[in-house]
């Protein structure tokens, strides 16, 4: 081969390592976060419309490919924030049907692990948890707002993803309460009290809900269905309610999940947190290829820390404090659900990296010019480590920690105050006799 084809060849090498180091959606979503941070939740709205490519909120982009469908999640929680419910309830309908899930048990192992690069360019496929809280967050703007047919529908798709992580013992299965206990609670303000039970029996299996103690009490008085989780929870129900009387249910949101950052990490390191999912085979190409000095860091994407999560919500009603409970560390199940995946995702960065090796020595070994064998092989494997950016998409927005509490009132009117992490809210509302009221705060960082 000619000293200026080679020349030629590795200036095209070049050009495509400089496109290719384009920046991750991490370093894309950065000033969204910061706007987040510093609690400017209208400025991170402009943000992620301008990542949308729209000119307002009230616009949709004119594609969902790619990171679009995540940062029409981020726009929906930074909407919810806003208490601008009815929008955040479009774009997360519109993100959910988008949204795939991404099994990373290890038996997907060899489906994940077929790309030569990375996908963060193609379809967004999320972990379970992230599905099971597109449905339980339409459902906080849905009650809302009132509006319990919208409820009842985010419940039943909510129960699909239910079943799904339930199916695969998935190490997220502790964020099915929060879900399971407002489905319950859409459900027996519809009158349906059966049905209600059974998502309150679920919610129940995940964390200690004291506040259903007198709804199940009453609701097991109309439905047929028990269990003796209901059955132990209704004995510790010591009041009897007046049907006159309404009730306030809060839910309180605050912090943000961890994000995705990139990491390198040598090829030994690498092996080690694979020593679980990666097969014999390609542990020992990689032990040879690293011998050969042909390979040295492996790129993946990991955890960051969350944020925010510092801070105890107060709620009073009508100038009286009452508790919350029932708080649920999205963050730390997040991290836990992760972190099992873990093997198998440096397991699929691995096999890439040993694509890019033996790609590498093919060129090398196909070119009579040993010189120009090796630079070619050196500018294949550079490019191929170049455009290997590791997906570093997630729901950024999606908060860290949730809370709720529930209280039976007179009906009329009632003032409910709200503070979390220094963020004071107040909403008057009405209840009608035997009605509700859900007031929520969301609070992003």
């Amino acid at each position: 081969m000619a000293n200026g084809s080679v020349a030629s060849l590795l200036r095209g090498f070049a050009l495509a390592v400089a496109l290719a180091g384009c920046a991750s959606h991490s370093d894309r979503a950065h000033a969204i976060r910061s706007a987040l941070d510093a609690g400017d939740a209208k400025e991170a709205l402009k943000l992620v419309n301008e990542q949308l490519d729209v000119a307002s909120e009230k616009d949709l982009p004119a594609s969902y490919a790619g990171e679009k469908s995540l940062f029409l999640l981020d726009r929906a929680m930074i909407l919810q924030q806003l208490e601008r419910y009815e929008l955040s309830s479009r774009d997360l309908e519109i993100a959910d049907k988008q949204v795939e899930f991404l099994d990373l048990s290890r038996n997907a192992v060899n489906g994940i692990a077929k790309y030569m690069f990375s996908d963060d360019s193609g379809p967004y496929k999320a972990p379970p948890y992230e599905k099971l809280l597109i449905n339980t967050e339409n459902m906080v703007n849905y009650l809302s707002r009132g509006d319990l047919n919208g409820a009842r529908i985010e419940a039943r798709r909510l129960a699909v993803t239910q079943k799904y992580l339930k199916d695969h013992e998935d190490p997220a299965q502790a964020l099915l309460g929060p879900g399971s206990y407002l489905a319950g609670f859409t459900f027996e303000k519809s009158g349906r009290a059966d049905e209600a039970l059974h998502y309150y029996d679920d919610a129940l299996s995940y964390g200690e809900y004291t506040s259903l103690s007198e709804p199940v009490q009453r609701l097991m008085g109309q439905g047929g269905f028990s269990s003796s989780r209901l059955r132990s929870i209704a004995a510790k129900s010591d009041s009897k309610s007046n049907e006159d009387d309404g009730e306030i249910l809060i839910i309180i949101e605050y912090g943000r999940v961890p994000f995705k950052i990139a990491r390198r990490v040598p090829i030994g390191l690498a092996l080690t947190y694979a020593a679980d999912a990666i097969s014999p085979t390609d542990r020992d190409r990689a032990n040879y290829l690293a011998g050969q000095g042909l390979v040295t860091w492996v790129n993946y994407p990991e955890l960051g820390q969350a944020q925010g999560t510092i801070g105890e919500p107060h709620f009073k009603l009508d100038g009286q404090a009452h508790s919350v409970e029932g708080i649920v560390a999205i963050d730390s199940e997040a991290k836990h659900a992760w972190d099992d995946a873990k093997g198998a995702i440096i397991t699929a960065a691995i096999t890439r990296m040993l694509t890019r090796a033996v790609t590498g020595e093919v060129v090398r070994h196909t070119t009579k010019n040993d010189l120009a064998g090796a630079l070619l092989s050196l500018g294949v494997q550079a490019t191929m480590t170049a455009v290997d950016t590791p997906d570093t998409r997630s729901w950024e927005a999606l908060p860290a920690r949730m809370v709720m509490a529930r209280v039976r009132a007179k009906a009329g009117a009632h003032e409910v105050s709200l503070n979390v992490r220094g963020v004071a809210k107040k909403q008057s509302v009405t209840l009608t006799p035997g009605g509700f009221a859900v007031v929520a705060q969301t609070v992003l960082f």
